[in-house]
């Protein structure tokens, strides 16, 4: 998609994982207590991705700017990577940083 820019949605929602009730701030595209997600965009933000499956966390790394945490679709195995939140839960990427 050339051209296509982030699209900033403040969106909450129920994450289909945990239960959890997640407030987003227009940049959550996880669950802070489990840290899945699930496959909703194709370019971030966007919310055109026909897929719908759920994004689980599986590995995480660590660079100058911070945590980034690995993910794989259990639908369609489409693997990216999102940095880590604020208030993400901070045992959890410890854990998967031994993953990768």
């Amino acid at each position: 998609m050339e051209g296509a820019r982030f699209r900033k949605n403040v969106e909450d929602f129920l994450c289909e994982h945990c239960g959890a009730d997640v407030k987003g701030n227009g940049f959550t595209d996880h669950c802070p207590k489990c840290l899945w997600s699930k496959h909703v965009d194709i370019m971030p933000g966007d919310r055109l991705s026909d897929c719908r499956g759920m994004m689980k966390p599986v590995g995480a790394e660590y660079d100058r700017k911070g945590y980034s945490i690995l993910y794989r679709c259990m639908k369609c195995g489409m693997e990216k990577r999102m940095r880590a939140a604020e208030n993400d839960d901070m045992e959890l990427i410890l854990s998967l940083l031994q993953t990768v």
